[in-house]
């Protein structure tokens, strides 16, 4: 975790909303880190936490977590969700390339008065349309690397990752294989660095 942290300091913060966009997400993934309350607690104050899949009492503690510490909770798949963890916290959405989501417009409504930050995944030129469509702050563009979380399954490398990240329109953020052995491969412009196993490790 530390030399990811380190790697993304040296990344150029994009503003988003009513901030600055996180430059560290850790994504909570049902597998691989189904609770990611202790990686959590280890990240610097304003980085992000995505929650994939979190039953609602691991959410509400991941949030009181997040409070405590500053970081950007983001709510994968649920608008209400987000919405609900709003209230005194730095909390947003993201929409996952794959799969459907609940609660967008509500979501979208309460984002155009509040600044909530909204994300979305990528892995191709369609997600990146929808990301500008729906005006995200961030594009999480993935697998820049090979991944443990889908083995064997093609990388987008880092030159393809960079071509799709150039036409974002809007920051991009590398996520799939990303660790502090690699992360300084990927250009100074990349908006931020996100990962499962990099940020869920002490070193």
């Amino acid at each position: 975790m530390r030399r990811l942290e380190a790697a993304a300091r040296r990344l150029k913060p994009v503003p988003a909303g009513r901030g600055a966009l996180p430059r560290l997400f850790l994504f909570s993934d049902p597998q691989r880190l189904p609770d990611p309350r202790a990686a959590a607690s280890r990240l610097p104050p304003s980085a992000a936490v995505v929650a994939r899949g979190l039953p609602p009492a691991l959410l509400e503690g991941l949030a009181r977590l997040a409070r405590q510490r500053r970081l950007v909770l983001l709510v994968a798949g649920d608008g209400r969700a987000a919405l609900r963890h709003a209230r005194g916290l730095r909390a947003g959405l993201h929409l996952p390339d794959r799969r459907g989501s609940t609660g967008l417009l509500p979501f979208l409504l309460a984002r155009r008065a509040r600044g909530l930050p909204l994300t979305v995944a990528a892995h191709g030129r369609a997600g990146l349309a929808r990301g500008r469509r729906l005006g995200a702050d961030a594009i999480i563009l993935s697998p820049v690397f090979p991944t443990a979380s889908h083995p064997g399954a093609p990388a987008l490398g880092l030159w393809r990752w960079a071509a799709l990240a150039r036409r974002a329109g809007r920051g991009a953020v590398a996520l799939g294989g990303v660790r502090g052995a690699n992360a300084g491969r990927l250009p100074r412009w990349t908006a931020g660095l996100a990962a499962i196993g990099g940020l869920s490790t002490s070193g």
